[in-house]
Parts: structure tokens; sequence; C-alpha cells
């Protein structure tokens, strides 16, 4: 039989082995892990701006096939604009959206009314030997005229994404009968993402972060799941607050009181939708966004419509130029 103060011993030692197997390392609050993540994003506002304003193209030298003679590129964001410029087809484009704003198109008409409206009378004037647009063109029933006129119209998918982003430029390449110029550019591509992914920190703590679609002060839509700003919030290293706070809708129009509820570190814009309200001072005395921990903080970061949701060629430099603004 052990005696009492044998037991005793045995006790003692096992109660120092355990505490000092124990970590000494103090809990982390909400409060330290919050003071953490806000020393990790840049103060603001800032303007996220790509390296170069116009399209670099992957050839000079392309041999064009007569179908991309006479191109007509039409689509919400400029995103199929860009991929022809990029496949280095530029000189043969004949027909633009309001949207294809870079220097090198400047010059080709606008056949579209407002956005990527299709004006079937326009386009029709310019005689184009293809007509590039997306699934989600409108007014209804302009693809069906154009087609009935005997053009060749290639409809694409509206959806887009930084993943979608390769198979659309290959498609575009094949529409048009490049398919090597379009493995150039996907190739291209797919670098710079891979390169702006790695400029990313990985944080123990994800910042949330609110694409904010702003057309003056009473027009606010809070971007959510499908919106292509979800996806381009994940690449970037953050959680999408639309999506977190339970939107099923790509964009929905939000009060004060959601967006507060919301709470995001970070608010993404358009340059054209801060201006709409007179610039991003005035934007940060907006009531949904001044009582928000971005608005507290002033992150918020704008770039131009035609840039920051194109998913195109530029997608990699777009989310360099993001990331540069958004993380100290």
């Amino acid at each position: 039989m052990i005696g009492r103060p044998r037991v005793l011993v045995v006790a003692v030692a096992v109660l120092v082995a355990l505490t000092s197997a124990c970590t000494t390392e103090p809990i982390e609050t909400d409060a330290a892990r919050s003071a953490k993540l806000s020393a990790s994003l840049r103060p603001g506002p800032t303007t996220a701006v790509l390296p170069t304003p116009d399209i670099v193209p992957v050839s000079t030298t392309v041999t064009v096939p007569a179908r991309a003679e006479r191109i007509v590129a039409i689509d919400r964001n400029g995103t199929l604009g860009a991929i022809v410029y990029s496949l280095g087809l530029g000189s043969h484009v004949v027909g633009r959206d309001k949207s294809t704003t870079f220097p090198s198109a400047r010059a080709v008409p606008v056949i579209t009314d407002t956005g990527h409206a299709i004006n079937t009378e326009r386009v029709l004037n310019v005689s184009p030997t293809i007509v590039l647009t997306g699934t989600d063109s409108n007014p209804a029933g302009a693809v069906d005229a154009l087609r009935r006129a005997g053009l060749h119209v290639v409809q694409f998918p509206a959806e887009r994404s930084v993943a979608s982003t390769p198979e659309l430029i290959r498609a575009v390449a094949t529409a048009l009968g490049v398919p090597a110029e379009g493995e150039k550019l996907v190739a291209r591509t797919q670098s710079q993402i891979n390169d702006a992914g790695r400029s990313i920190p990985d944080l123990p703590t994800k910042p949330s972060i609110a694409f904010l679609y702003v057309r003056g002060e009473y027009l606010l839509l809070l971007a959510g799941p499908k919106s292509g700003a979800d996806d381009l919030i994940e690449h970037l290293g953050g959680v999408d607050a639309g999506t977190a706070s339970g939107l099923t809708a790509p964009f929905t129009t939000v009060s004060a009181e959601n967006l507060m509820a919301a709470d995001p570190d970070v608010i993404l814009v358009m340059t054209q939708g801060a201006d709409s309200v007179g610039g991003m001072d005035r934007l940060l005395e907006l009531p949904a966004i001044a009582q928000t921990k971005a608005g507290r903080s002033r992150r918020i970061v704008e770039m131009d419509e035609t840039q920051i949701l194109m998913f195109g060629p530029d997608t990699g430099l777009v989310m360099g130029a993001l990331a540069k603004a958004i993380y100290a």
C-alpha cells in the first residue's frame, strides 16, 4: 500500500507535468482580433488604378480570318471588346458599346443606346462580319433582328467571375477564328491572376468586404451571391458582406439599417457611383456608410466601372490594384 505522503508527491508531480504542457499564451479577445485586422487594412479612401489605362495585345501580327474582318463587340462591362483588342484584333473592330472606353478604342463608333442596349440600325450601318454580345443583351428581340438581317451573332454567358475568365477568352478567340492567340491570352491572364493572388496576405481573420452600387444618395445596391463581386471579394481574401448578411439576389436595394447590420470592414464602389453623390468624401458622409466600420475608418476603395467587374483579360491586374488599395 502506498502511504499518504507518497500519494501526495505523485499528485503534485502529475499537476506540474500537466501545467507545464499547457500554453501560457493569453486568450485573444474579439477586440484584439479586430485591432489586428484593422492594422492589416490600408486607411482610406483610396483609388485602385491599373498599371496602364490601355489594352496590351498579345500579338500584333495576327492572321485574320474572313469572319473577323469587321467586328462588333457589345456587353455590359466592355469585356468582349477588351478581349478582342487583347487578342490583337483591335483594328478590325467597327462598333463598340459605351463601356468599351480604353484609349485605343475611343475612335470606334458607339453602336449602343445606353450601356449595352443594342441599336440594331447602328449595328447594321457598320456592316459587321460578326457580332459578339452577351446573353443578357437588350432590348428583347434585338439579337433575333440582327440574325434575320443576315448577320452572324455569337452570344456569351452574361454571368462572369474570376474563374470563368479563361474560358470566356477561349470562347471569344474560337468565335473569331484565332484560337492560338486565345491560348496566349489565357496564359498571360492566368499568370497575372496568380501573381495577384500571391500578393494578398493570408490573415487569420478575413476582412468583411462589401461591393456597393451607388447611383445618387437614394439608390444603394449591395452586391450578393452571383453578382460577380462576391467571387472577386473571395479572390481578394475577403468575405462578401452581402452574402454573409443573408442576401439571395445578385444586387439588393439596402437601407442604412441594412448596411449597418452588414457592417463591412471595407467597401468597394465604382468611381462613377462615388461621383454621382459628389465624390468620396461626400459618400463617406451618407448615413448608410458613415456608421459602418468601413465608414468610420474611411476604408472605401473606388475603381472605374469599366474595370472593376469586367472579368476580362485584365482580371489579374484589377485584382492586384484592388489588393494594393485594400491591404496595408
